[in-house]
């Protein structure tokens, strides 16, 4: 009798013991931040025994990563976005023009760069209507916003010129990389003095992915997909981590590698398919990417989604809209609830994870323009 007590005491402790580890666990691996270097003022990481950083906002959602929701690089020298040797233009200024909304204007049109699509219907074309949104130059950047109306979306197109790469940057949550230490991708913003800024690649919910940021290499691990890797000069290149290491990058001049993904334009050609997603995405879903257009000329580019004012894209959809925009290169990051633009400590979209309410998702990094 004792031992039968002894047997049914040791199973009920044994199943506390287990859901406790369990519970550690999965607290660790999503809630529990953990701090391994901070940013030094010099942009240098200061590399720091595993600790336990003071306490982040611990909202967790599903991110919408390569690996949990969601070609062919050569170790050469970095080359622009047409692929010649990229010399930038130092001496170009962009335009002064006035901030604030601009007017409206609407065109109807098959798709964004003028060529028949679908969206899925032969019998439905598709109609984009645009909306001048926000503006701000100074005599290194010119920022202009458009709001477009698209696959029944809104979306939000930064045009973005600069006079020198410098001033395209990316910042971390806390100005810390490690894991689950999270802030809104307005909050990084603020604190990094932003004038524009979109969410980066949530490389916290991974644990794999090359993760170079501002000339420093802080995770060496591939992923197995395409990263983006932006130069000095500030071209793109895409690679394939299978094919080239971080290292190797980091060598040939990269300042920022971003590892979500997929490539979505490669010279002016859309490289994904329709029924391609990343992870378990579904096929329409709010969406952020970046794009070149020429030398120091990009676009910054959100989708809203999963609310009935706006469903949201696919990764065919967005790659389509952003080659007719005009981008010689474009990738995709982190969508979902994470998917935000801010200008000058607004928020431009309606970020939404479930489409119950609008509200940003804390993330790891975001992707800005500033001084």
């Amino acid at each position: 009798m004792e031992n039968l007590w002894s047997g049914k005491r040791f199973g009920v402790l044994f199943s506390v013991l287990l859901t406790a580890f369990t519970a550690y666990a999965l607290l660790d691996t999503f809630v529990i931040p953990r701090q391994y270097a901070v940013v030094a003022p010099d942009s240098e990481a200061v590399q720091l025994n595993e600790v336990t950083a003071p306490p982040q906002d611990t909202e967790r959602n599903a991110p919408t990563s390569q690996n949990a929701d969601n070609s062919d690089a050569q170790e050469t020298q970095s080359q622009s976005a047409d692929g010649s040797e990229a010399i930038p233009d130092m001496s170009r200024k962009p335009r002064r023009t006035h901030s604030g909304a601009g007017g409206s204007r609407t065109k109807s049109r098959e798709s964004a760069d003028g060529s028949a699509t679908n969206n899925g219907n032969a019998e439905n074309s598709v109609t984009v209507t645009e909306s001048g949104v926000r503006s701000y130059s100074d005599d290194n950047i010119s920022i202009n916003i458009t709001q477009y109306r698209a696959y029944n979306t809104d979306i939000y197109v930064a045009d973005v010129t600069l006079s020198s790469p410098e001033y395209l940057k990316t910042a971390l949550a806390g100005n810390a990389y490690g894991r689950n230490i999270k802030e809104k991708t307005s909050t990084i913003a603020a604190e990094n003095n932003a004038i524009l800024a979109i969410n980066g690649d949530y490389y916290g919910a991974r644990n794999s992915g090359y993760v170079i940021r501002n000339g420093t290499l802080y995770r060496d691990s591939a992923a197995g997909g395409e990263v983006l890797a932006i130069f000095a000069d500030g071209s793109f290149r895409i690679a394939d981590d299978r094919e080239v290491t971080a290292q190797a990058l980091l060598d040939a001049g990269a300042v920022q590698v971003l590892s979500f993904g997929p490539a979505l334009v490669k010279d002016g050609a859309v490289t994904v398919t329709e029924g391609q997603e990343v992870g378990k995405a579904m096929a329409s879903n709010p969406r952020t990417a970046i794009g070149v257009m020429d030398n120091l000329h990009y676009v910054f580019v959100v989708a809203d989604g999963r609310t009935g004012q706006s469903a949201g894209m696919s990764l065919y959809e967005l790659a389509e809209f952003m080659r007719g925009l005009g981008v010689k290169t474009a990738y995709n990051l982190d969508g979902g609830g994470s998917s935000t633009m801010t200008f000058n400590g607004e928020i431009i979209n309606h970020p939404t994870t479930n489409g119950n309410s609008v509200k940003e998702r804390s993330v790891s990094d975001i992707v800005y323009l500033g001084a």
